[in-house]
Protein backbone atom coordinates (compact mmCIF):
# COMPACT_ATOMS: atom_id res chain seq x y z
CA UNK A 1 0.00 0.00 0.00
CA UNK A 2 1.34 3.35 -0.81
CA UNK A 3 2.42 5.62 1.76
CA UNK A 4 0.83 9.25 1.97
CA UNK A 5 2.17 10.59 4.68
CA UNK A 6 4.94 12.66 3.19
CA UNK A 7 1.95 14.71 0.93
CA UNK A 8 0.79 17.13 2.75
CA UNK A 9 -3.04 17.25 3.22
CA UNK A 10 -3.57 20.22 1.27
CA UNK A 11 -1.89 18.13 -1.72
CA UNK A 12 -3.80 15.31 -1.08
CA UNK A 13 -7.53 17.20 -2.12
CA UNK A 14 -5.45 19.08 -4.96
CA UNK A 15 -4.31 15.20 -6.29
CA UNK A 16 -8.05 14.00 -5.43
CA UNK A 17 -9.60 16.77 -7.91
CA UNK A 18 -6.76 16.31 -10.42
CA UNK A 19 -7.43 12.73 -10.77
CA UNK A 20 -11.09 13.15 -11.10
CA UNK A 21 -10.66 15.62 -14.04
CA UNK A 22 -7.83 13.11 -15.61
CA UNK A 23 -10.08 10.53 -15.93
CA UNK A 24 -13.35 13.13 -16.85
CA UNK A 25 -11.33 14.30 -19.92
CA UNK A 26 -11.45 12.59 -22.98
CA UNK A 27 -7.80 11.63 -24.43
CA UNK A 28 -5.94 11.56 -21.32
CA UNK A 29 -6.04 8.31 -19.72
CA UNK A 30 -8.50 5.03 -20.68
CA UNK A 31 -8.84 4.22 -17.70
CA UNK A 32 -12.07 4.77 -16.72
CA UNK A 33 -12.69 3.19 -12.95
CA UNK A 34 -11.73 5.39 -10.60
CA UNK A 35 -10.03 2.72 -8.27
CA UNK A 36 -7.76 1.50 -11.46
CA UNK A 37 -7.27 5.05 -12.14
CA UNK A 38 -5.76 5.71 -8.39
CA UNK A 39 -3.55 2.53 -8.58
CA UNK A 40 -2.03 3.33 -11.95
CA UNK A 41 -2.17 7.19 -12.16
CA UNK A 42 -1.52 8.65 -8.64
CA UNK A 43 -0.14 5.43 -6.37
CA UNK A 44 2.45 4.37 -8.53
CA UNK A 45 3.37 7.28 -9.24
CA UNK A 46 4.17 8.19 -5.10
CA UNK A 47 6.17 5.11 -5.07
CA UNK A 48 9.08 7.22 -6.48
CA UNK A 49 8.80 10.34 -3.74
CA UNK A 50 11.38 8.29 -1.41
CA UNK A 51 13.76 8.54 -4.90
CA UNK A 52 13.25 11.78 -6.34
CA UNK A 53 13.56 13.38 -2.53
CA UNK A 54 16.79 11.65 -2.19
CA UNK A 55 18.37 13.52 -5.34
CA UNK A 56 18.84 17.70 -5.45
CA UNK A 57 17.73 19.97 -7.86
CA UNK A 58 14.51 20.55 -10.00
CA UNK A 59 12.63 17.66 -11.35
CA UNK A 60 11.57 17.17 -14.93
CA UNK A 61 8.41 14.74 -16.17
CA UNK A 62 9.00 13.72 -19.50
CA UNK A 63 5.73 13.28 -21.61
CA UNK A 64 4.14 14.00 -19.00
CA UNK A 65 0.57 13.39 -20.42
CA UNK A 66 -2.39 13.94 -18.14
CA UNK A 67 0.41 14.88 -15.73
CA UNK A 68 1.57 11.75 -14.23
CA UNK A 69 4.37 11.20 -11.95
CA UNK A 70 4.98 14.98 -12.32
CA UNK A 71 1.78 16.21 -10.59
CA UNK A 72 1.96 13.64 -7.89
CA UNK A 73 5.08 14.39 -7.19
CA UNK A 74 4.94 17.81 -7.18
CA UNK A 75 2.08 17.33 -4.47
CA UNK A 76 4.59 15.12 -2.39
CA UNK A 77 7.02 17.50 -2.95
CA UNK A 78 5.78 21.28 -2.24
CA UNK A 79 9.30 22.81 -1.63
CA UNK A 80 10.81 21.39 -5.11
CA UNK A 81 10.41 22.56 -8.33
CA UNK A 82 8.49 20.18 -11.20
CA UNK A 83 8.43 20.65 -14.47
CA UNK A 84 5.85 18.99 -16.67
CA UNK A 85 7.23 18.71 -20.50
CA UNK A 86 4.71 17.61 -22.88
CA UNK A 87 4.89 17.80 -26.89
CA UNK A 88 0.76 18.08 -27.14
CA UNK A 89 -0.72 21.44 -26.49
CA UNK A 90 -4.08 20.33 -25.51
CA UNK A 91 -2.52 18.13 -22.72
CA UNK A 92 -0.53 21.27 -22.00
CA UNK A 93 -3.59 23.17 -21.65
CA UNK A 94 -4.93 20.49 -19.17
CA UNK A 95 -2.16 20.48 -17.02
CA UNK A 96 -1.51 24.56 -17.02
CA UNK A 97 -5.06 24.57 -15.02
CA UNK A 98 -3.07 22.88 -11.86
CA UNK A 99 -0.32 25.41 -11.56
CA UNK A 100 -2.24 27.76 -9.30
CA UNK A 101 -3.16 24.79 -6.95
CA UNK A 102 0.71 23.59 -7.31
CA UNK A 103 2.85 27.09 -6.73
CA UNK A 104 5.98 24.33 -6.91
CA UNK A 105 4.48 23.24 -10.83
CA UNK A 106 4.82 24.43 -14.14
CA UNK A 107 4.19 23.56 -17.69
CA UNK A 108 6.48 23.54 -20.62
CA UNK A 109 5.14 22.97 -23.98
CA UNK A 110 8.10 20.79 -26.51
CA UNK A 111 9.89 17.85 -26.97
CA UNK A 112 12.66 16.71 -25.30
CA UNK A 113 15.19 16.44 -27.85
CA UNK A 114 14.53 20.21 -28.44
CA UNK A 115 15.08 21.45 -24.43
CA UNK A 116 18.33 23.07 -23.01
CA UNK A 117 20.60 20.35 -21.58
CA UNK A 118 21.59 19.85 -18.02
CA UNK A 119 19.15 21.70 -16.34
CA UNK A 120 17.37 19.43 -14.01
CA UNK A 121 18.65 17.64 -10.83
CA UNK A 122 16.32 14.41 -11.69
CA UNK A 123 14.13 13.58 -14.58
CA UNK A 124 11.53 11.06 -14.47
CA UNK A 125 9.41 8.82 -17.40
CA UNK A 126 6.00 6.96 -17.01
CA UNK A 127 4.88 4.87 -19.76
CA UNK A 128 6.58 7.96 -22.29
CA UNK A 129 8.31 4.82 -24.48
CA UNK A 130 10.59 1.50 -24.42
CA UNK A 131 12.83 2.64 -21.82
CA UNK A 132 16.18 2.68 -23.73
CA UNK A 133 14.26 5.33 -25.78
CA UNK A 134 13.44 7.05 -22.15
CA UNK A 135 16.60 6.94 -21.32
CA UNK A 136 18.11 9.16 -23.86
CA UNK A 137 14.99 11.57 -24.03
CA UNK A 138 15.30 12.16 -20.15
CA UNK A 139 19.41 12.18 -19.83
CA UNK A 140 20.35 14.60 -21.80
CA UNK A 141 18.07 17.30 -19.84
CA UNK A 142 19.96 16.05 -16.16
CA UNK A 143 23.01 17.83 -14.82
CA UNK A 144 25.91 15.48 -14.17
CA UNK A 145 25.66 13.34 -11.27
CA UNK A 146 21.78 13.95 -11.39
CA UNK A 147 19.53 11.18 -12.83
CA UNK A 148 16.78 9.74 -14.65
CA UNK A 149 14.11 7.65 -12.74
CA UNK A 150 12.41 5.31 -15.39
CA UNK A 151 8.75 2.96 -14.65
CA UNK A 152 9.41 -0.39 -16.48
CA UNK A 153 7.75 -3.31 -16.53
CA UNK A 154 8.75 -7.08 -15.57
CA UNK A 155 9.91 -7.47 -19.08
CA UNK A 156 12.03 -4.27 -19.12
CA UNK A 157 16.08 -5.58 -20.01
CA UNK A 158 18.23 -3.90 -17.75
CA UNK A 159 21.23 -4.68 -20.34
CA UNK A 160 19.57 -2.94 -22.71
CA UNK A 161 18.84 -0.19 -20.41
CA UNK A 162 22.52 0.22 -19.45
CA UNK A 163 23.97 0.09 -22.74
CA UNK A 164 22.22 3.07 -23.68
CA UNK A 165 22.83 4.84 -20.44
CA UNK A 166 26.78 4.25 -21.33
CA UNK A 167 25.67 6.16 -24.68
CA UNK A 168 24.72 8.85 -22.39
CA UNK A 169 27.29 9.12 -20.18
CA UNK A 170 25.28 7.54 -17.34
CA UNK A 171 24.73 3.70 -15.88
CA UNK A 172 21.92 1.86 -14.25
CA UNK A 173 22.35 2.16 -10.54
CA UNK A 174 19.10 0.41 -9.17
CA UNK A 175 16.43 -1.44 -10.15
CA UNK A 176 13.56 -2.32 -7.97
CA UNK A 177 10.16 -3.20 -7.96
CA UNK A 178 9.80 -1.76 -11.31
CA UNK A 179 11.58 1.68 -10.71
CA UNK A 180 14.88 1.79 -12.56
CA UNK A 181 17.80 4.60 -11.26
CA UNK A 182 20.09 5.82 -14.40
CA UNK A 183 22.90 8.10 -12.91
CA UNK A 184 24.69 10.83 -14.61
CA UNK A 185 28.35 10.66 -14.64
CA UNK A 186 29.58 12.92 -16.83
CA UNK A 187 28.68 15.85 -19.45
CA UNK A 188 26.08 14.58 -22.15
CA UNK A 189 28.12 13.24 -24.85
CA UNK A 190 28.66 15.35 -28.53
CA UNK A 191 25.78 14.62 -30.79
CA UNK A 192 23.01 14.49 -28.14
CA UNK A 193 20.14 14.38 -27.78
CA UNK A 194 19.47 13.17 -31.08
CA UNK A 195 17.04 14.95 -33.42
CA UNK A 196 13.19 15.05 -33.24
CA UNK A 197 12.26 11.09 -33.61
CA UNK A 198 15.86 9.59 -34.18
CA UNK A 199 15.65 7.89 -30.34
CA UNK A 200 12.15 6.19 -31.20
CA UNK A 201 13.29 4.93 -34.61
CA UNK A 202 16.70 4.14 -34.10
CA UNK A 203 17.29 3.36 -30.03
CA UNK A 204 20.60 3.09 -28.58
CA UNK A 205 19.74 -0.16 -26.82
Amino acid sequence: MTDFSRTPAAGLDVLDRWLEAVVATPGLTALRDPADARRVLLEDALRAVPLVAAESGPVLDVGSGGGTPGIPLAAALPDRGVTLLEAERRKCDFLETWTDELPNLRVVWGRAEEQSVEQFGVAVAKALAPPPTAAEWCLPLVREGGAAILWVGPSAELARIDAAAERLAARVESAESGLVVVRKLGPTPPGFPRRPGVARKRPLG
